[in-house]
């Protein structure tokens, strides 16, 4: 197997973190990477919202009943986007562009020696309001997910879920 798609089997969902701070340096290459997604004619109508306070991440796992764990890490980045910036000013294209951001942040995130977890907040309208609210975001701004960050406290194994019965050759 190449060793590039090693890397990508390699990142797995983190839920423990210790307590070591993730650096602004990092923060920023994992942005960059982030925003190095690929963009539905190139609108790019993702925002991230860097949440590093403590108390603001233990209020926003409030929000999460399957993401606390977002309490206990050293950043949460939460992936917006902004449906007049998006093709069409399509909700679809709005998610699929923050969700491919949230892939490259998870993948670098990896690499980096970081551990992650996506933490889903869209479509869940209470969710998508208990954010607005507790983030201030402007009523134009959809917060889509959130990435709970730090340094893991384990690693898990690399591993696919490949299967040969979900593959098709030219048709169904």
């Amino acid at each position: 197997m190449h060793e590039d798609v090693l890397k990508i089997l390699a990142r797995r969902s983190v839920r423990a973190f210790t307590a070591q701070p993730v650096p602004d340096a990092t923060l920023r290459d994992l942005l960059k990477a982030a925003m190095s997604a690929p963009s539905a004619a190139a609108r790019d109508p993702w925002h991230f919202i860097v949440v590093r306070n403590p108390v603001l991440l233990s209020r926003l796992a409030e929000l999460l009943p399957h993401g606390t764990l977002i309490a206990h890490a050293a950043a949460g980045i939460v992936v917006c986007g902004d449906k007049q910036a998006a093709h069409r000013q399509d909700l679809s294209y709005l998610l699929q562009d923050c969700s491919a951001a949230t892939e490259n942040l998870l993948l670098a995130a990896s690499m980096m020696g970081l551990g992650a977890c996506w933490l889903g907040i869209h479509p869940n309208r209470e969710r998508i309001a208990g954010f607005r609210e507790r983030l201030g975001l402007p009523s134009a701004i959809i917060p889509v997910a959130a990435v709970a960050l730090g340094f893991p406290q384990e690693r898990p194994a690399p591993r696919t879920r490949y299967r040969t019965d979900s593959v098709h050759r030219e048709c169904w």
